[in-house]
């Protein structure tokens, strides 16, 4: 039975390597394909005319070509594709003695026309193309100040944090982070705004600004959870893009008590945070009792607490939005962080982040459908070396 099974995983696992082979390689083909299709479509409009009775003509394919070329190369190209294309009917109508017919003057004019009508495709299609790299740099300087890079050593732990968006072109989303060094420990949350768009991003820098003012002066977690949510129903009633009514943020407050060997941890409707020990032990840190997420604290009686567990040196806290719990491969089965983590170790934090996302994009083939937080807080063993950041909080892919 055991070999069986292991037999139809190694299978699976073949079967999907296979697909997304098979899958890079018919994107390169299609590439490659449109790439020589202009040059292709004047080969064949030429053949075309040259195979056919006079009556037929190759002019559809000449049309066709710098059309194609418009949107997928530069302006000379698409310029030389367009000449080469109207000089090749003005050839062919010489070589078949046509060229002072209305029928012949007709159809170079079209190609011409068509030729001028793909350089002004060519000219909107750049600049729209300009004017969106302009707005990914605008999104990746807001994301940068939502959601700052965090030190990479704070109040003697090491610390690295991941925000991977699910899709390329988009650097911001309604998930967050925060670290803090308070009086009363290091101090941490990531949650998850409900929504997307600028009212997620507007909600993600209440709850990030409600956090860190709260983590400084109330001495509970229970308290800065009870300030984030006072907050953002405030906020609600004041703007239209906070939806004080529907809205709400699953979030994790976790704090490392001064001495490092302490975790307390407030779960608000979030996915538990995994604590990997350093001899590759694995606990998920499931709350005691279960509370509803921020903002919807009116539905329940507000009676949580804190749990409370040790933090040995050596011990990694990883906390993450479900974007990375609810990922998904071919077959539909989710991406399940404990096990996959569990009995492995890593050097430092930025090493189990960077470790995690590899996984991640293994198991669902390269594609996402929602971003993704992550959080890795490391207790040092006494002795062990500052480690130096190499990690951007938001990477480009």
């Amino acid at each position: 039975m055991g070999q069986r099974g292991g037999s139809s995983r190694g299978a699976g696992r073949a079967g999907r390597a296979r697909s997304r082979t098979g899958d890079g390689n018919g994107r390169r083909f299609a590439r490659t394909f449109l790439r020589v299709l202009p040059a292709l479509l004047i080969v064949l409009g030429l053949g075309f005319d040259v195979l056919t009775p006079p009556s037929f003509t190759g002019a559809p394919f000449f049309t066709a070509a710098p059309l194609i070329a418009a949107p997928l190369f530069a302006f000379s190209t698409t310029l030389l594709t367009g000449a080469t294309a109207a000089l090749a009917v003005l050839m062919l109508q010489l070589r078949n003695g046509s060229s002072g017919k209305v029928e012949a003057v007709t159809e170079l004019v079209t190609v011409f026309t068509v030729a001028v009508l793909a350089l002004l495709i060519n000219r909107v299609v750049r600049r729209s193309g300009a004017q969106l790299a302009s707005a990914r740099g605008v999104a990746e300087v807001a994301q940068r100040a939502v959601l700052p890079t965090p030190a990479g050593r704070i109040g003697g732990l090491h610390v690295s944090a991941r925000y991977e968006a699910a899709d390329a072109d988009a650097f911001i989303g309604g998930d967050l982070y925060a670290v803090q060094d308070t009086p009363y420990g290091v101090r941490l949350a990531v949650g998850d705004v409900r929504g997307k768009g600028l009212g997620a991003v507007e909600a993600v820098a209440v709850v990030l600004g409600a956090f860190r003012e709260a983590a400084e002066r109330e001495p509970t977690l229970e308290g800065v959870a009870r300030r984030v949510e006072r907050a953002l129903a405030r906020e609600g009633t004041r703007r239209d893009s906070l939806d004080s009514v529907e809205g709400f943020t699953t979030c994790v407050l976790a704090e490392v008590s001064p001495d490092g060997g302490t975790l307390r941890v407030v779960n608000r409707g979030h996915p538990e945070p995994l604590l990997l020990r350093a001899d590759g032990k694995l606990e998920v840190l499931a709350p005691a009792e279960a509370a509803l997420p921020l903002g919807m604290g009116e539905l329940g009686d507000g009676r949580y607490r804190a749990d409370a567990w040790p933090f040995p040196a050596g011990s990694t806290l990883l906390l993450y939005t479900d974007g990375l719990s609810e990922a998904r491969d071919a077959a539909g089965a989710f991406y399940e962080p404990a096990e996959r983590l569990r009995g492995r170790i890593f050097p430092g934090p930025e090493e189990l982040l960077a470790g995690l996302i590899a996984d991640v994009r293994r198991h669902t083939g390269g594609g996402a459908t929602d971003d993704m937080a992550l959080l890795a807080v490391v207790r040092p063993t006494p002795g062990q070396a500052v480690r130096r950041r190499s990690v951007t909080a938001a990477r480009r892919r």
